[in-house]
């Protein structure tokens, strides 16, 4: 099977050869090559050149026979078109000069042009499959409510204490922020998808702080505006929450091709809650590359007995790579869900 094909192929639920592979954040902190440059650059430095994305976005492809590359980039990035003063603390996350708390600061934020505002984004899809034209690459944005609860915090929270009072307290100002970055969001993703991203990615990390009753009425219909507007462009999609087991029949409704979820509910569990209209993504415990590749082989045995027939599912973590993450782990993990998968199918 052609290799930019395997990816695209397996979101849409049709057969494979093999599960297909990918990691969220697998290029970053776990790699001597970014490690070297972040020593020199910050990192919204190289996501904004992008002869510096490209080589960290193609460091792990030259490590690991994984199945396809991530842009590298951040989910903040479109605040710089919104007119949104921001910087990212390497130990804390986006820090935001000014929090936006009521209707006024909503009214201060510019209209976001992607391609004015975010080309190099593109720019670096374009470089990378000029490097590595066999294999895709996954473009990505945050998601609406995501990225309203670090504008609203100011910075990452744990409860988005501030976020749930302003929903509560004025929600007609908060649908209009959530409106502003759903416009933004589908149009900074169609220009990754012009540029040339073969899937696309809506990051909602947050969204698991909601209530199943917020979730539906505030969160699901932006959601289905994104992806509803992504469809024309006919690249799958995939929707990632964390901490959201209480969300999954909703989630799986987004409209998005695929549910990418954490590790905490196996994948046989959200088989049955979305159904089989939606492939999977995921999940293993990242912590798992933080231990020794016979661990690593064990788990992600136990990750693909979850759908014994493969279909559907595009192996993943069920968060990103952290920085402590052991590149043996890493090569163990890429191999054997290639020749575990490999041998399923052909059996």
């Amino acid at each position: 099977m052609n290799r930019r094909d395997r990816l695209v192929r397996a979101l849409r639920g049709e057969p494979v050869d093999v599960v297909p592979i990918w990691l969220m954040r697998q290029a970053g902190r776990h790699l001597p090559g970014y490690r070297a440059l972040r020593a020199q650059h910050e990192i919204l430095e190289i996501a904004r050149t992008p002869e510096l994305a490209v080589r960290v976005t193609t460091e792990p492809l030259d490590r690991f026979d994984l199945d396809a590359a991530v842009v590298f980039a951040d989910i903040t990035i479109p605040f710089f078109g919104l007119g949104v003063a921001f910087q990212i603390d390497a130990g804390v996350g986006p820090i935001i000069e000014t929090p936006i708390r009521n209707a006024a600061g909503i009214e201060k934020l510019r209209l976001f042009e992607a391609v004015r505002d975010a080309g190099f984004v593109g720019d670096a899809i374009r470089g990378f499959l000029a490097t590595r034209p066999d294999r895709p690459i996954v473009g990505f944005a945050g998601a609406p409510f995501t990225l309203a609860s670090y504008l609203v915090e100011g910075r990452p929270s744990r409860d988005l204490a501030e976020t749930r009072r302003f929903l509560l307290a004025d929600a007609a100002a908060f649908a209009r922020l959530l409106d502003r970055l759903t416009d933004a969001t589908i149009d900074y993703l169609r220009m990754q998808a012009r540029a040339g991203a073969s899937a696309l990615q809506l990051f909602d990390t947050w969204a698991g702080n909601l209530s199943r009753r917020a979730y539906e009425s505030v969160v699901l219909p932006r959601l289905r505006t994104v992806f509803d507007a992504l469809r024309p462009l006919g690249l799958p999609t995939i929707y990632f929450s964390t901490g959201s087991a209480h969300l999954l029949d909703l989630a799986a409704t987004s409209h998005a091709d695929a549910l990418s979820v954490d590790w905490r509910t196996p994948l046989s569990t959200v088989r049955r809650i979305a159904g089989s209209s939606v492939a999977l993504q995921g999940n293993l415990d990242p912590a798992a590359l933080v231990t020794d590749p016979a661990t690593v082989r064990r788990a992600a045995g136990e990750v693909l007995d979850e759908i014994p027939d493969g279909r559907g599912h595009v192996f993943n973590l069920g968060h990103g790579v952290p920085p402590d993450a052991r590149p043996e782990c890493v090569e163990a993990l890429v191999d054997f869900v290639h020749d575990y998968s490999a041998r399923r199918v052909a059996a």
